[in-house]
């Protein structure tokens, strides 16, 4: 690890990644995204973490605590430190974890999958625009060991400040491909033999009553709307049983029921 280097002025260049954070989550950061707090820095510098580390920022009283993760940092990623008001200067509101780092996206290849007749089970998001459910649902698929996940085009990015943090870590570490659309996924179902299985309150059959498939793509939709109706039309439609007078769960529990379900784990 290099010697940290301080930084008291916040508008030092070699700080702009990190400069208006809120109003870059919302225009991108040229390929570049954002970390923050102990527990997705750890992820981030991890054996798991599936992207690169481009600089780390933090609070002087946090580096004692993460001196053992930031020695796994390649030698040249620079680590910057900068007080909490500095830090909040930068970033155009206030700072209280103290732990940021950029990280850089690289280039987005197909999810690899192990070939047929490996057991295999695949999460496609269409329409989620909300981050905290695109990072529940990222955590629980990483809990139940989905092997992927598919985004729409509409799905928010998982990739998002929150989004990371709601997934904790999650969406640095699962993998997962962006398609254009409903039908793009489909696509890749069955490029992959995966059976696909749509979740919704108005479903067919009930959950607990499936067996589950060798190879599943579970496709759920946002909540309020669902996915749209000639796409349920076409798919075999799960629901989960609820209490009469209430017909739904927010998407990344019903999501976790489902994935638990579905998983071969022990």
């Amino acid at each position: 690890m290099r010697a940290p280097i301080t930084i008291h002025d916040p508008a030092d260049p070699r700080l702009a990644p990190y400069t208006a954070m809120r109003e870059r989550d919302l225009v991108g950061r040229e390929g570049r995204f954002i970390v923050e707090g102990e527990v997705t820095l750890r992820v981030m510098l991890s054996a798991r973490a599936r992207f690169g580390l481009e600089s780390v920022l933090l609070a002087p009283e946090r580096l004692g605590a993460l001196t053992d993760t930031l020695v796994r940092l390649p030698g040249d990623v620079p680590v910057f430190c900068a007080t909490k008001p500095v830090m909040s200067a930068i970033t155009g509101f206030p700072i209280h974890r103290g732990v940021l780092a950029v990280g850089r996206r690289g280039s987005e290849a197909e999810a690899g999958l192990a070939p047929a007749p490996a057991r295999t089970l695949v999460l496609g998001l269409v329409g989620l625009t909300n981050h905290d459910n695109v990072g529940g649902l990222f955590r629980n698929a990483a809990a139940f060991g989905a092997d992927a996940v598919l985004l729409d085009g509409a799905t928010c990015d998982p990739l998002y400040r929150k989004a990371i943090r709601v997934s904790a870590g999650a969406a640095l570490t699962v993998p997962f491909q962006r398609l254009a659309d409903a039908d793009a996924i489909l696509g890749y179902a069955r490029r992959h033999d995966l059976t696909p299985l749509a979740l919704s309150p108005g479903g067919v059959e009930t959950l607990a009553a499936l067996a589950p498939p060798l190879r599943t793509l579970l496709i759920l939709g946002t909540e309020g709307p669902g996915l749209p109706p000639a796409l349920m039309a076409s798919l075999r439609t799960l629901r989960i049983p609820m209490a009469p007078d209430f017909d739904s769960l927010n998407v990344a529990t019903a999501g976790a029921i489902a994935l638990h379900h579905l998983a071969a784990i022990c």
